[in-house]
């Protein structure tokens, strides 16, 4: 049940492990490092998930999620943020998941196994 992931991550070294073990699971990636980046890839491509990180320069993980879920309703999209205290932001509330971030990717990669799922059947 592999699907096609955007991975919107700003740190090189998070982005690639991520990628990488995405990957190695069987999933499609795409991995870029701005949310301006990830919204673009949006309009010219299908996702079946999207894995958000929350800061970044220019336009943060938060303002992405907004746009995401305004223009793609029904795309689940994972925070994936070294941040717990966004948890209580009510702006994430609208994420389907939010994943603490931690160099063990088991907890994400069972969040996105999860949200595949429920988008699936």
């Amino acid at each position: 049940m592999p699907g096609n992931i955007l991975i919107i991550e700003d740190d090189d070294s998070m982005r690639e492990l991520i990628q990488m073990e995405l990957e190695d699971e069987g999933y499609h990636t795409e991995a870029l490092d701005s949310g301006f980046a990830g919204l673009k890839a949006l309009q010219n491509q299908a996702f079946d998930l999207v894995v958000l990180d929350i800061r970044m320069p220019g336009m943060d993980g938060i303002e992405a999620l907004e746009r995401i879920i305004n223009s793609q309703r029904g795309l689940p999209v994972i925070i994936h943020s070294a941040y717990s205290h966004f948890k209580e932001n009510y702006r994430t509330w609208s994420a389907a998941a939010y994943v603490v971030k931690s160099m063990d990717l088991g907890e994400l990669k069972n969040t996105i196994k999860q949200n595949l799922k429920t988008t699936t059947t």
